[in-house]
């Protein structure tokens, strides 16, 4: 495995698009710019925030591609997870090739109450079938999102068995006591979804944070992330993502983003996410994103 290992602070980028429903890859690569001079040590391309879900693989590949050309490689973990092996797999390897750090692989989240044996192998096939790449893979743990939860055991088989390739997790669900629990295991590198957990990666061993906010407010999360335990900054953050998370998500993200850049394209989703309402709108009118510059304490 690389020993490059991701840490830090890094965002869920949102994938702008166009209005033909196409990965808008210049305004992608702007605002991918913008965070990694503005505060983040990485980026994930085309996870949840990205809606990596709502693209098909040849639109996937196209913003991978841009991505690779233009940034930082070593700073970038990048979704290939699906339902299917077939596009896993291939999704995956794409990525190694593209030279990508990392990716971050979704269990198969259409079918409910799978068994920790069933993911296991799904997993392993995976592995196996990329058996002569070396690119590391991180769990994607969202249990809201897919139904499915990586227990601790399964983390810790999947850890044991493919060391060189199982190099961590995203935990999104919220539950820090779970997120600390993994992140016990050696070499098993834990993000929680929350920059507010950067306040606690000393005490529970996280390795950063992969958050959709920081999106919003890297320079503030990467504030937090260098002092850990600062109460004023740790209180800006969690007030700033409050305020994002408030709303839904997704269009929350994307209109901040549009105004860090004054540019409304940023705003543009895919079905079946909708737009920020008016009054949604109003909630965030008084969260200004220059206040998040480095250069403000």
């Amino acid at each position: 495995m690389t020993s490059n290992r991701l840490k830090g602070v890094i965002a869920a980028i949102p994938t702008p698009v166009t209005a033909e429903g196409e990965p808008d890859l210049p305004r992608f690569l702007r605002h991918a710019h913008w965070l990694l001079e503005n505060g983040c040590d990485g980026l994930n391309v085309l996870g949840t925030t990205g809606e990596a879900n709502s693209f098909s693989a040849s639109q996937r590949k196209a913003v991978m591609s841009a991505a690779a050309g233009e940034l930082d490689r070593k700073r970038l973990m990048v979704g290939t997870g699906a339902p299917d092996l077939a596009t896993t797999i291939e999704l995956t390897r794409f990525a190694h090739g593209a030279g990508f750090a990392a990716a971050l692989i979704l269990p198969p989240y259409y079918y409910k109450g799978v068994s920790d044996e069933g993911l296991f192998r799904w997993f392993a096939t995976v592995v196996e079938k990329t058996g002569d790449i070396a690119i590391p893979i991180y769990l994607y743990n969202f249990p809201q999102m897919t139904g499915l939860k990586f227990s601790p055991a399964l983390a810790a088989r999947l850890r044991e068995s493919f060391p060189e390739r199982i190099a961590g997790a995203k935990d999104s669900s919220g539950d820090l006591a779970y997120a600390a629990e993994i992140a016990r295991m050696e070499g098993f590198d834990v993000f929680p979804s929350s920059e507010t957990a950067l306040a606690r990666a000393d005490a529970d061993g996280y390795a950063g944070c992969i958050s959709a906010t920081v999106s919003a407010t890297a320079p503030l999360a990467a504030r937090l992330w260098n002092a850990r335990s600062d109460a004023g900054l740790l209180k800006a953050a969690s007030d700033a993502r409050a305020a994002i998370s408030s709303v839904p998500l997704i269009p929350a993200v994307k209109h901040m983003v549009a105004r860090i850049h004054d540019d409304p394209e940023f705003e543009r989703l895919l079905p079946p996410h909708l737009p920020l309402s008016e009054a949604e709108k109003r909630t965030l009118a008084t969260l200004d994103p220059r206040r998040f510059t480095a250069e403000q304490g």
